[in-house]
Order: structure tokens, then C-alpha cells, then sequence
């Protein structure tokens, strides 16, 4: 009698676990992409399924884009002049935390990365990571180390271009920026905490982002429009590169928004499309000839446009245009909407600024705005700060000259070779105190005033408004030790 209780429980059991599985399969059918459902079917503008997305999204190997990019990034080391110890407060301890460069009595050591965009030892990193340096050193990724010559800095968009004396070195090729995608997987590459050729991955998280960084240290024509990513960044990695999947510079890392110091989700890097026109200038010219298009410019909010009467939400709108300006002269006015600067749409004031920054002042552009709810083309000639509307005028970067000599720094492996340090070069001699005091065309000036010199700014400062005996320590093109003591008057 039990076992026949048995045998029909077991079977109602399994009938229950029957019916189970066919109403599941019934239920499962209707939600198959053969039966769609009210609320369930696929969006109209929708381009795939989410099954097909899952499975045709490519796997992204970075180590190429790794290999590439690591060799071009470098290690920077500066020494800091000496600051009060009152000295004004540093806005990127915001971004980098307390304690980033804080100003004490003494010389301060700060580091940082840079980028390696020519063979011949150009180098971009940012402003603040060589700005107020005495010395800056840099490692490369295979040890070798240099001292570099600071050929330029823009404070405005937190740029510097650097030189070292080598050649046949691994660089970076310069992407566009402005084709970047939200969403696209990008590779930071730099130095954070001192930690050498550190590789993180992460995507695009937003673009012409506004963080106002740079206004906040004081500059009148800052420009950002920084790409945001999640790729990690932390102290260290400002002015190493942002790299895109093909192994191309596409932004330089800037900044980091943390109530820490250390990395929080968010990082900023200077587009590479904003970066070229500078570097450009630093290396032509030693500073950047910043064209000026004479306008007042506001990003369109819903309450500025009913404020103003604007029917459309796109564009940059224009409060005030500078008398004299490039701007009132092509016929720009207040309450006008600029909407393309070229062929270029513009929709953030950060674009706009971005998109001028390309020209040179003297240089002519296509300015498309809305007027009173009509379009309407201009085309302006832009000026500089200081109301030039040419610059074939500037005299370009000459050789450096110090009391009648032509000074060039020092290749690596000349300092090798002569075992020093540190030295600048006598490249020429001209009619001056140097020819008179029997320095000869090779010395290598080693010290000025017990002072090291490694390159030809340190030597340019040391002899600035120097009056009265100075003292010239080196070395011969032999190696032989010499030292002069000369009168300036």
C-alpha cells in the first residue's frame, strides 16, 4: 500500500513539474523577438537589438595602442624657484588636493609627465607642471635623462613646450580630436604618484567641457574645452598624453575634480585641435599670437532665450562687442547668435573660443549668426590683444645671445663625453666681453656665481641687469677646467 502512495505521489510531481515547464515555455514565447509585446517592441530609431549589440561590439586590445604610446611619454622633474612662504593661493589645489606645490620658504621639487611630439626632442606638457621652474629634468621611459630648455608656456590654456637636445626619438603622432565620439575608449598614459609609464583605459565621458580652471588663476582669455574622460588620473599624470584606440595624441591630461587629490571618476585633458595652434606658436615664436574676435560671448540657457526672445536654444550669444574690435567692424552686434565660425558649428561659448584659437591675428573668417530669427554671414579679420590685425611684423626666435656670444645647450651626450652634469655652450663669438676676456667659441659655461647653469634662460638670468665682477666657470672643448672672472658695466 505504501509503495503504490509512492509511486503516485512521484508522478504528481513530475505532471506538476510538466505543466511548469510548458506555461514557462509559453511565457518565454511571448516575449521573443518573433511575438513582440506592447511595451516590450524595439524603438523605431533603434539600430540593433540589444542581443546584437552585446555580440558585435569588438573587443578593444590596448596593448598596441600601449606600445606605441609609452616610449613618447616622458617623466618631468622640476625644481621650483624660491616662493614665500606668503605667497598667493594655488586654484589647482582644488583639482590636486591640499598640499599640491604648497609655497614654503625653499626650493620645492613637483613632477609631472609631457609628451614627446618630434623626433628632434620637442616636448608638451602643461604650464603648471614646469611653470616658476629653475631646472626641469627629463626621463625618459628608457631611463635617459635630460635637462630640458623651456621653450614657451601659455598660462591661458595651461600648455609649455619643451626642448631637449636628442634626435631619432619615439613620438606621437597628432590625431583630431574634434572627431571624437562620447563613448569612445581612449588611453591615459603618464606618471601619477611618481609611478613611471602608467597605462589606464577609459572612455569618453563628455566633450568642451567648462570646468573654470584657468580664469580662476587669472587668465583673461582662458580657453577650455576639455574632453572628459574616466580613465584614471591622478597627480603625476598632468601633461602626459590621451591617446586614442588608433595610437594617436588626441588630448593632453590636465586635471582631475576631487575633494582629495586622488582620482574620483572624472578627468580633463586639453584637446589636441586646441593644443596644435599653440604649440605652433611657442615653437615660431616663443609665445602664442592669439587672434581676438572683439565679443562678449554667453552660453544660451531656456531663461536667456526668454529672456531675449530667442526661438532657438543653439548658438552663442553675444552681450556686448568691444569698441574697435574685429567683431564691430564685420558688422557683429549685441544680442546677435553666432552659429558657425567657418564651416564649424559652434553651441557652447567654450567651442567658440576653441574654434578662433585656431587663427592667427590678420587671419580672415566666415562668422554665421542669427539676427532677429534670420541668418546672416560676416566676415571679420581678426585682431590681436593689442589691435594688430597682422603679424609678419613679430621677429621670430633668434639664436640666444649673451654678452656678444651665441650660447647653445647641451646634448646629451656632449655632457657624457666632457663628464658634467651640466653646462651651456659658447656655439659663437662676436664682438663682446666674452671675446675681450679670452673665452673661446666651444667653452662650455658650467656655473655662473658658484650658480649651475643647464640651460640658456638659466644663463640669460644669471647675466640679466648684472653689473659688477662675475665670476664664469666651465670647461674646454678638451675637458680642461677653466674659470673667468669679468667686469660687467
Amino acid at each position: 500500500m505504501d509503495n503504490k502512495m509512492n509511486i503516485k505521489n512521484v508522478l504528481v510531481v513530475l505532471g506538476i513539474a510538466f505543466l511548469g515547464g510548458v506555461v514557462a515555455l509559453g511565457v518565454n514565447g511571448m516575449f521573443s523577438d518573433d511575438v513582440p509585446t506592447q511595451g516590450f517592441a524595439q524603438h523605431e530609431n533603434a539600430k540593433f537589438t540589444l542581443a546584437e549589440k552585446l555580440t558585435d561590439v569588438p573587443s578593444v586590445n590596448f596593448v598596441s595602442v600601449a606600445e606605441v604610446a609609452t616610449p613618447a611619454v616622458v617623466h618631468i622633474k622640476t625644481t621650483m624657484k624660491t616662493r614665500s612662504s606668503n605667497g598667493p593661493s594655488n586654484p589647482l589645489e582644488d583639482f590636486f588636493g591640499p598640499g599640491f606645490r604648497q609655497p614654503n620658504a625653499g626650493p620645492q621639487q613637483a613632477t609631472g609627465s609631457g609628451v614627446i611630439i618630434k623626433k628632434n626632442g620637442y616636448i608638451v606638457t602643461n604650464n603648471h607642471v614646469v611653470d616658476n621652474a629653475s631646472k626641469v629634468e627629463v626621463v625618459l621611459d628608457d631611463k635617459r635623462t635630460y635637462i630640458a630648455e623651456i621653450v614657451g608656456t601659455d598660462p591661458e590654456t595651461d600648455l609649455a613646450l619643451l626642448k631637449i637636445e636628442e634626435d631619432n626619438l619615439a613620438y606621437l603622432n597628432l590625431g583630431n580630436s574634434d572627431e571624437l565620439k562620447i563613448g569612445e575608449w581612449v588611453v591615459a598614459v603618464g606618471n601619477p604618484f611618481n609611478l613611471t609609464s602608467t597605462v589606464t583605459a577609459g572612455i569618453v565621458s563628455a566633450k568642451g567641457r567648462n570646468i573654470n580652471l584657468l580664469r580662476q588663476r587669472g587668465g583673461e582669455y582662458a580657453i577650455e574645452n576639455f574632453i572628459q574622460t574616466d580613465a584614471a588620473v591622478n597627480p603625476g599624470n598632468s601633461g602626459g598624453a590621451l591617446v586614442n584606440t588608433s595610437g594617436e595624441l588626441i588630448g593632453i591630461n590636465t586635471a582631475i575634480a576631487s575633494q582629495t587629490g586622488s582620482y574620483s571618476g572624472y578627468s580633463f585633458a586639453i584637446p589636441i585641435n586646441l593644443a596644435k595652434k599653440i604649440i605652433g606658436d611657442l615653437k615660431e615664436y616663443g609665445e602664442v599670437k592669439r587672434a581676438i574676435l572683439g565679443v562678449r560671448i554667453q552660453d544660451i540657457t531656456q531663461e536667456l532665450a526668454d529672456e531675449k526672445g530667442l526661438t532657438d536654444l543653439d548658438g552663442v550669444y553675444i552681450p556686448a562687442v568691444s569698441e574697435g574690435g574685429s567683431a564691430e567692424k564685420a558688422g557683429i552686434k549685441e544680442g546677435d547668435v553666432i552659429v558657425k565660425i567657418a564651416d564649424v558649428r559652434v553651441s557652447k561659448s567654450s567651442g567658440l573660443q576653441q574654434q578662433i584659437s585656431k587663427y592667427s591675428p590678420g587671419d580672415k573668417v566666415v562668422v554665421t549668426l542669427i539676427r532677429d530669427g534670420k541668418e546672416k554671414v560676416v566676415n571679420a579679420t581678426l585682431l590681436s590683444k593689442d589691435g594688430a590685425d597682422e603679424i609678419s611684423a613679430v621677429v621670430k626666435r633668434k639664436e640666444t645671445m649673451v654678452l656678444g656670444a651665441e650660447i647653445e645647450n647641451l646634448s646629451r651626450d656632449e655632457r657624457l663625453k666632457l663628464k658634467i652634469k651640466n653646462g651651456v655652450k659658447i656655439a659663437k663669438l662676436g664682438n663682446g666681453v666674452m671675446k675681450r676676456n679670452g673665452i673661446l667659441s666651444g667653452f662650455v659655461i658650467t656655473h655662473i656665481d658658484k650658480s649651475p647653469m643647464y640651460t640658456t634662460s638659466d644663463v640669460e638670468n644669471a647675466l640679466k641687469d648684472k653689473l659688477g665682477a662675475v665670476l664664469i666657470e666651465g670647461v674646454t672643448s678638451d675637458g680642461s677646467k677653466e674659470a673667468y672672472a669679468i667686469r660687467l658695466e
